[in-house]
């Protein structure tokens, strides 16, 4: 959704371009809303799947009035899935808001810092067409990772991207075991039907998510 800017007031300009702004993505039911993060110099994303049955929102960042306005006119919100403790952001906000219920990883059960509705395990549906799996050797344990309708790969913090075109995983120094977090990367390298990638932190990969997903596990390999 596109904003106008004027020149004769740069201020105001640039308080818009702070705003998260919810966008459409490669498919017609999905969107999008960002925040730029200037200490690690990428955007971190907020997703929304629109299906008649209630929407569902992963890792939900704060909204904007328009983008309030905007997830309201898309109809009612069902669901809130978190990938990992550091991704809580607005959730319970949302929820209050809404009514959603919220799904966290049952790997943080024990650590989250409030009980979620539902906990989520390794290759669980939250909804049809929906199916969590849970990552080992991240910097939380059981981070998600979302297949939707078995083409788009949602993920967290360990799949990231940095730079346009091309994945990474979270930096060594963050991970709590680099083999199990390689294990993991290796286990969705192999689901051959992803074309689009969308991390929560850096570049959506909208085409050839598979072949980019792999090339990044066989850069390991």
């Amino acid at each position: 959704m596109q904003r106008a800017f004027h020149n004769s007031s740069s201020a105001s300009a640039q308080n818009l371009l702070k705003e998260q702004i919810m966008k459409k993505l490669h498919q017609e039911n999905l969107f999008c809303w960002s925040v730029f993060n200037e200490e690690r110099n990428i955007d971190f994303h907020s997703y929304l799947w629109v299906r008649a049955e209630g929407n569902v929102a992963i890792d939900p960042l704060p909204l904007s009035e328009h983008d309030q306005k905007h997830l309201q006119s898309l109809g009612p919100l069902a669901h809130i899935v978190i990938t990992n403790s550091d991704h809580i952001r607005n959730s319970q906000n949302l929820a209050q808001q809404t009514g959603a219920k919220i799904w966290a990883p049952l790997g943080e059960k024990e650590s989250f810092p409030f009980v979620a509705d539902h906990w989520l395990g390794d290759e669980e549906s939250i909804v049809p067409g929906l199916i969590a799996f849970s990552l080992n050797g991240s910097k939380t344990p059981g981070e998600l990772a979302f297949l939707l309708e078995e083409k788009t790969l949602i993920t967290g913090d360990l799949i990231r991207a940095h730079e346009g075109g091309r994945l990474c995983l979270l930096p060594e120094p963050k991970l709590s075991d680099q083999a199990a977090a390689l294990e993991s990367l290796q286990r969705l390298a192999k689901l051959t039907r992803i074309e689009a990638v969308l991390p929560g932190d850096g570049w959506p990969v909208f085409r050839e998510g598979h072949t980019i997903l792999n090339a990044l596990w066989e850069s390991y390999e």
